[in-house]
């Protein structure tokens, strides 16, 4: 049981809810303590052929009934908070001995659901994801959790080495770079084709750049293409001859490599855009080790090992992808053998799981930072002592040590601490210091704030979502502030935000991994990247000073100089506070003991064409 000095208000979530507004408990709790119950979700059907009822049960020495049996675990509910619009999953009282009853019976039947069981054969990969991939066209998404999928599908002029950032040949063999970084000519590998049988080539290059750039183009329909910020240097696409292609920029553009290794430079077939139009994201071709086969909304994404593959082919047989939004679900299914891999698993599954012999946690800290979006542009925020106020406020240390149980770093500015080149050590994190974020307020003139608070359920490097929102809200009353959580289902979540903050007092809790320390200023800071210019500049800061410096590092091709421009930058944006930065996370997969082969990528990628099982 939690001591009664416990810092944070908590709830508990039991589903994906779109528009549930949390309003605040005074019920305190230390996330991430052994719960004192467990349930299991109702007509909740296991890949052994168990089906679990809704029950709650005392839980102490049955722990592992809980967890073999795929429970979904959660604090003690004695006060969840008051909710509107959410269904609590814990249906009606049951006396002692029948839930006793039950639970056995379900623990017995449960011996089947073993570690590396379940449907698959030993040549199928089966991953738990976060959510629902958005599309499979490489060029019209964001989110992590789709880029995982199509890494394997497709490929681009050049890739990360494994292990590395750095850029490395991939449909293009080799490069010249001329007139001082204004000339880009890459030399294409003959002989590759698209997955439809069509060939890849120069043409097909310069389709797809203008297919993203060229508002004209006659395929231009089927984005938006929101990342085609990436590439907005390029001035023309010239085609030299069949199996070489030159980009023209408009000036020099340091990250162009980096970029071009990301997903939104991914290569798609031209016959393909052209024979399925706007509906191309759910038959996609692309050149990669495995190819699509099925699109199962809600259940899955299949894909299978490419027959005629350029490079060596592909281990596995066939990649099953499952949307999982919930955490313990993905722990269910990975301790009973529906899932053979799981993304981002909650702090408390990984501790659970860390010292588990039939299972490998992986963790490795990348270029990733977690932080709340503000909305500048009118009320509140539109003043930097109340943002500043909100940086002060936020326990960022007491988020990282006991709601993330230390699988993160505490981040103090937009650049993070993974570009060790690009990143001002000398530039601290906001201390916690609520007296100071009163006075701030104070200053500001600011009496009986409310504000809103937007929150996914769960998505692509969000950490635990609603309980740092729950956290975050604790933190802000303690300065007068009254804050109103929504949480969304991850997609919607990523619309709503990515339309910009609508309203005075509207925050947004965010997360990014990012290739280049350009990324994320450029397209979440940079004036021209407001919501309305197709930018994710969503709380419309503007600022001249800070044009300017992503402006000069980015046209920089001398690392050092970069780098003190990016320090500079930090320190500019740290005391600016358009956002409060909060974390950057060291990623997780948690995957069976029989899987080889697998390794963790900085870009956070999921490179699956050399796991096997043993």
């Amino acid at each position: 049981m939690p001591p009664a000095e416990d810092t944070y208000s908590g709830f508990v979530t039991t589903e994906d809810t779109e528009g549930t507004e949390i309003v605040s408990s005074k019920r305190r709790y230390y996330p991430g303590r052994i719960p004192a119950l467990v349930w299991f979700s109702p007509n909740y059907v296991r890949p052994c052929g168990i089906s679990c009822y809704s029950l709650c049960v005392p839980l102490s020495s049955l722990w592992l009934i809980g967890e073999v049996c795929g429970a979904r675990i959660g604090t003690e509910p004695a006060e969840v908070p008051e909710r509107t619009n959410m269904h609590n999953s814990l249906h009606g009282p049951l006396s002692f001995l029948p839930r006793l009853v039950l639970l056995l019976g379900v623990f017995l039947a449960s011996t089947a659901c073993t570690p590396g069981g379940g449907q698959w054969g030993d040549d199928v990969i089966v991953i738990g994801q976060t959510a629902e991939p958005k599309s499979l066209d490489p060029q019209v998404v964001t989110s992590l959790n789709d880029f995982r999928i199509l890494v394997n599908v497709y490929e681009g002029l050049v890739r990360f080495r494994e292990g590395t950032l750095e850029p490395e040949p991939a449909l293009s063999h080799r490069w010249e770079i001329d007139q001082g970084g204004r000339i880009y000519t890459f030399h294409l590998r003959r002989g590759v084709r698209f997955h439809d049988g069509t060939a890849f080539d120069a043409q097909a290059v310069k389709f797809n750049f203008e297919r993203m750039l060229n508002e004209d183009h006659p395929f231009h329909h089927t984005g938006p293409f929101p990342l085609s910020f990436f590439f907005d240097s390029v001035e023309a696409v010239e085609v030299i001859d069949r199996h070489t292609v030159r980009l023209r920029l408009a000036e020099p553009f340091a990250p162009l490599l980096s970029n071009l290794a990301y997903p939104t430079g991914l290569m798609v077939s031209p016959a393909a855009v052209q024979r399925h139009g706007a509906d191309y994201g759910r038959r996609p071709a692309g050149t990669g080790p495995f190819r699509f086969v099925q699109w199962e909304p809600r259940r899955r994404v299949i894909l299978e090992r490419s027959p005629d593959y350029w490079g060596e082919p592909a281990r596995p047989r066939v990649l099953v992808f499952r949307p999982l939004t919930d955490s313990m679900t993905r722990v269910a299914e990975l301790m009973a053998g529906g899932i053979d891999m799981a993304t981002e698993l909650s702090p408390d599954n990984v501790a659970l799981l860390r010292d588990h012999p039939g299972f490998r946690v992986h963790e490795q800290t990348g270029p990733h930072l977690w932080f709340l979006i503000l909305n500048t542009r009118d009320g509140p925020f539109a003043d930097r002592r109340v943002r500043q106020a909100f940086n002060y406020a936020v326990d960022k240390r007491a988020l990282v040590e006991q709601v993330l149980q230390n699988t993160a770093t505490v981040a103090a500015g937009p650049v993070p601490e993974a570009f060790g080149w690009a990143y001002d050590e000398k530039t601290e994190p906001y201390p916690h210091d609520p007296e100071r974020a009163r006075s701030l307020l104070r200053e500001a003139g600011v009496v009986g704030l409310t504000v809103r608070l937007l929150a996914p359920t769960s998505g692509s490097g969000m950490l635990a979502p609603v309980q740092m929102a729950a956290a975050i809200q604790g933190d802000l009353a303690d300065i007068g502030v009254k804050v109103r959580i929504e949480t969304y289902e991850w997609n919607t979540f990523l619309a709503r935000i990515n339309e910009g903050l609508a309203a005075p007092g509207d925050m947004a809790e965010m997360a990014w991994m990012t290739n280049d320390p350009d990324t994320l200023p450029y397209l979440a800071l940079h004036s021209r990247a407001m919501p309305e210019r197709g930018g994710f500049n969503s709380g419309y800061y503007e600022n001249p000073n800070v044009d300017a410096l992503i402006e000069q590092a980015r046209s920089r091709t001398d690392r050092d100089e970069r780098g003190r421009l990016y320090r500079e930058l930090q320190r500019l944006v740290h005391r600016e506070a358009p956002w409060v930065f909060v974390a950057s996370w060291r990623q997780n997969v948690v995957t069976n003991h029989r899987l080889e082969g697998f390794a963790l990528q900085p870009s956070f990628f999921l490179l699956l064409r050399n796991v096997h099982k043993a």
